[in-house]
């Protein structure tokens, strides 16, 4: 086994044990870190989404917490906001049931997300909300 895989499974067995893990090593840079409070049932979704030019992204928010990264950075625009340059490499974490979103595409090229979410089983993946500005 190599050194990273046994640190992996190190890490791996005091994790399951309780142990306090680091949350930072020098192979590794927190982007983002939000503890998960989940009573029943959740299942996980992993997933791509392309949105082209003139697509819009409604308000919505998830029953539980969704995380991601922007593949391919493209410049977007809110309700009565100036344009924003969604980068890539920008790395997305939205709480439980925080509105977000509530966009349109705007930039030449595509908009492409890789989201996790970590939701309520049974429920819709989106939940749609009235438009306001904000993200």
């Amino acid at each position: 086994m190599s050194r990273l895989g046994a640190l992996a499974a190190c890490l791996l067995a005091a994790a399951a044990l309780g142990a306090s893990v680091p949350v930072t090593t020098p192979a590794r840079t927190v982007l983002g870190h939000a503890d998960l409070s989940a009573p029943g049932e959740m299942e996980v979704i992993a997933s791509v989404t392309e949105l082209q030019r003139g697509a819009s992204l409604p308000r919505h928010l998830h029953h539980g917490i969704e995380t991601g990264y922007v593949l391919e950075g493209s410049l977007v625009q809110f309700p009565g906001q100036a344009p924003v340059l969604l980068a890539t490499g920008t790395a997305i974490i939205n709480l439980r049931d925080v509105a977000h979103a509530g966009f349109t595409v705007i930039g030449p090229q595509p908009l492409k997300l890789y989201t996790v979410h970590v939701v309520d089983k049974g429920k819709p993946l989106y939940d749609w909300v009235d438009s306001g500005s904000g993200r």
